[in-house]
């Protein structure tokens, strides 16, 4: 690829950037099919009714971030780092970096017309979830194939669970936010990522499988001896989600008189999640069952060596014919995952 204009595409889901914008950020993503599972007459008056019952509750959580996500202006410092990586990996050409949300500002139509009238020669598709999962990944490579028109040859990057890069950036994290709490000990590793339904894993969906793969890889980084867990957070509704959640793996943790690390492996930016429900709500948890210490490593952001990684991902992909593939030679055990669907 010599003296090409290159589009790089970074999903995430985005989130509401002032309180008048978290009820139909709560609409857009109750709303998605791959969220709730429901026909449309029954899954959107269903979403309605959500977003308005969790309206208050959310804009009390975003309000302790300053009213609104940081996820935008975090990812906008991905792309810019990932931009300046990425010139110096392709010398010549030009690179540049989108970014398309989920459910909010950006949409993905809002990036499909940007990069149509960037006129790129090539397009690669860079989900910032490292683990693929039908809610996610699959989602937002859907969208972008109903929505994007333009120009450009395109790959996609479905997956980087173990991805060298990302796993090391996060067994940094985990021991530089442990060494600066003065090493408490003992301590258990809590691997804490997201949750899904059962059902969702029960009908292939690859992500479980790949979170413990993420966890397992860097558990190995680490130097020592570590008492480590994988476990789920943020779980909505009645059904049952896979486990053990989060919440519980805490209260466990801390009434065994054990200090406490949590790693947001399933995420790279900070958010609600990381900013909310794990520095306020499961730190006040802990703090209640006698938890010793509690500390939380911080999501990867601008990591040099996960940007780096970004960058060899976005390089490897320009190397393939087409379609979707694991970014690092991940195996997926699951027939659910990306690679054997055709990129956009």
């Amino acid at each position: 690829m010599t003296g090409k204009r290159l589009a790089v595409v970074l999903f995430n889901l985005g989130g509401p950037d002032g309180p008048a914008a978290v009820r139909p950020f709560l609409f857009n993503l109750f709303n998605d099919r791959a969220i709730i599972d429901l026909p449309a007459v029954v899954r959107t008056p269903l979403a309605r009714f959500i977003s308005s019952r969790r309206e208050k509750s959310a804009q009390a959580n975003y309000a302790l971030m300053g009213g609104g996500s940081p996820l935008l202006p975090e990812t906008q410092k991905q792309a810019a780092a990932l931009e300046a990586a990425l010139a110096k990996a392709l010398p010549g050409d030009t690179a540049r970096c989108f970014i398309a949300m989920r459910y909010w500002h950006p949409f993905t139509e809002e990036t499909a017309r940007a990069v149509a009238a960037y006129w790129p020669d090539e397009v690669v598709l860079l989900p910032l979830y490292p683990q693929f999962s039908t809610t996610t990944t699959a989602s937002s490579l859907a969208a972008w194939a109903k929505t994007y028109k333009g120009a450009g040859r395109s790959r996609a990057v479905c997956c980087y669970p173990v991805d060298e890069g990302f796993i090391d950036g996060y067994a940094r994290s985990i021991q530089s936010a442990w060494e600066a709490a003065g090493k408490p000990s003992p301590a258990r590793l809590l691997f804490s990522a997201h949750g899904l339904p059962e059902k969702v894993v029960a009908a292939g969906d690859p992500y479980q499988a790949q979170v413990e793969a993420t966890a397992a890889a860097i558990a190995a980084k680490l130097p020592g001896e570590w008492d480590w867990q994988v476990s789920y957070q943020s779980r909505v509704g009645p059904m049952t989600w896979i486990g053990p959640p989060t919440d519980q793996a805490i209260v466990e943790a801390s009434q065994a008189g054990l200090a406490l690390v949590v790693a947001p492996i399933a995420f790279v930016s900070e958010h609600i999640e990381t900013l909310v429900e794990l520095d306020h709500e499961y730190a006040a948890l802990a703090k209640a069952n006698g938890c010793p210490a509690y500390v939380r490593a911080p999501a990867l952001g601008v990591d040099e060596g996960f940007i780096a990684s970004l960058a060899d991902l976005t390089v490897k992909a320009l190397q393939r014919e087409g379609g979707v593939c694991p970014g690092s030679g991940y195996v997926c055990p699951a027939s659910k995952c990306g690679r054997t669907e055709k990129a956009a």
